[in-house]
């Protein structure tokens, strides 16, 4: 297919082309994979460039940029090798003559490690997703820090730069300067950017107040934040630029029976209780426990001890089943738990596609698959499912708002065939599924939306002893 970029795709091709370290946040569905391999084309033909090192999550590193490369005309002459798989077939992709080689970023320690210091033979490293590098404590940060002097061009791309906080940003723009707009540290970043609220057992961060602010926001320092990066970085929204399909948002309440909300209660007193007999502060982690136990009794099954799973109701099942019956195009169900999985393949009788193959994919893309269910974060960035329907069912939503986001945007892109894109979310009344959405539509994201929603519980309860 020859290649006509928009003009938004031509601006972003030669910022990236025109800074040697350079960040491209374009909003998903905007095609940042085609616009950096027309990139990656000029420059190994036009630079002193010779090979392309590119790190993406599992899914993309396998199919998107090879499909990208077999679809454009213009990127047809593209050698791609797929760094995947065991060890001795990622040992004999790195010994294949190629432009590309792509490998997820759990291999990165792999990689740094195998190559060591002279074996390195890469000279252009592009970010596929570089949220996937927020964490500055991760060994794949840390391992690919390592490596940056070595490259003479870097290249990070994602639509979600900031997933849960400002604070996500410091990482990825250490990989293009090694620290010199937002400091050499975490450390540094933070005290300058940030407010600190030390509790028994973490540390919350918030950006900083600007004091001589009226109204009392933090968006002084954000701004100030972004001026830092704006040389090297450019943001570009997809609603400015084309017209993706209409994304329709319906929230389906579900009404639990009276017998199973009077469990449902029952049963978060006693989680709470054991917290608060414990006298253990409240973390991330057993926030994630406790409300992580409280959705699945929402979706209808909950784990024993043993991890084996029992059902509680089938209320969520009978909403999925009313839907289906009206539904119009393919559907995609975003689960949570593997009992959703399980009830739902049961419920309909059949062991339902996870879309986790490229024969999957590229059946349902041809709208052959009516039904199929995926968990968010094996679909959640790079892969392409506009082709199949426009109907997304979320079981049940995630706390993170990165997910949520890159999950529903593997139909809400471009090239789509539907004008709309139906998103319905099964929700039971009274339960901690209302205050996860309400989290994801608000500023209050992500692990603290989570740990917020328990020690409101923690309140509640403390209030009748």
């Amino acid at each position: 297919m020859k290649y006509t970029p928009y003009p938004f795709q031509t601006f972003a091709e030669q910022h990236l082309l025109d800074n040697l370290k350079a960040g491209a946040f374009l909003d998903m569905g905007l095609g940042k994979t085609v616009v950096t391999l027309s990139v990656i084309a000029n420059v190994l033909l036009m630079e002193d460039i010779q090979k392309v090192l590119v790190i993406a999550p599992l899914a993309v590193a396998k199919d998107t940029w090879e499909d990208e490369i077999q679809k454009w005309k213009h990127l047809n002459h593209l050698r791609i090798s797929k760094v995947l798989g065991t060890e001795k077939e990622r040992l004999k992709a790195l010994a294949v003559d190629a432009d590309v080689y792509t490998i997820n970023c759990e291999n990165v320690p792999w990689l740094v490690q195998t190559l060591g210091k002279r074996q390195w033979k890469f000279d252009y490293l592009v970010v596929d997703e570089s949220s996937k590098f927020k964490d500055q404590s991760s060994k794949r940060f840390k391992a690919l820090r390592m490596t940056l002097p070595k490259f003479k061009r870097i290249s990070i791309l994602t639509g979600t730069p900031r997933p849960n906080s400002l604070m996500d940003l410091w990482s990825q723009i250490y990989i293009l300067d090694r620290g010199q707009r937002l400091g050499d540290t975490i450390t540094k970043y933070r005290q300058k950017y940030f407010n600190a609220f030390p509790t028994h057992s973490y540390t919350r961060y918030d950006v900083k107040v600007n004091e001589n602010s009226s109204v009392g926001k933090a968006n002084h320092y954000e701004k100030i934040v972004y001026r830092k990066i704006s040389d090297i970085c450019m943001s570009m929204k997809a609603a400015d630029y084309v017209t993706l399909p209409e994304k329709i948002e319906r929230v389906i309440k579900i009404s639990l029976p009276e017998d199973v909300m009077l469990k449902y209660q029952r049963f978060e007193e006693e989680l709470v209780h054991e917290i608060m007999d414990s006298d253990v502060e409240i973390t991330a982690a057993n926030s994630l426990v406790l409300t992580g136990k409280l959705l699945q009794f929402s979706n209808g099954a909950i784990y024993d001890d043993e991890r084996r799973w029992h059902t509680i109701h089938d209320s969520k099942l009978q909403a999925l089943s009313d839907i289906l019956d009206v539904a119009t195009s393919p559907v995609l169900v975003m689960y949570q738990f593997q009992h959703d999985y399980e009830r739902i393949s049961r419920k309909f009788k059949t062991s339902l596609p996870k879309l986790r193959t490229t024969e999957e994919r590229k059946l349902w893309n041809e709208g052959k698959i009516p039904l199929a269910v995926a968990h968010p974060k094996s679909i959640g960035h790079g892969l392409n499912l506009q082709g199949g329907g426009n109907i997304i069912i979320w079981f049940g939503v995630p706390w993170s708002l990165e997910l949520y986001q890159q999950a529903n945007a593997r139909l809400v892109r471009l090239g789509s065939r539907f004008s709309s894109v139906i998103v319905h979310h099964l929700l039971c009344k009274a339960t901690v599924d209302m205050k996860a959405l309400s989290s994801l539509h608000s500023k209050d994201r992500g692990q603290q939306g989570c740990m917020d929603f328990v020690k409101a519980r923690i309140q509640y309860y403390e209030s009748f002893i």
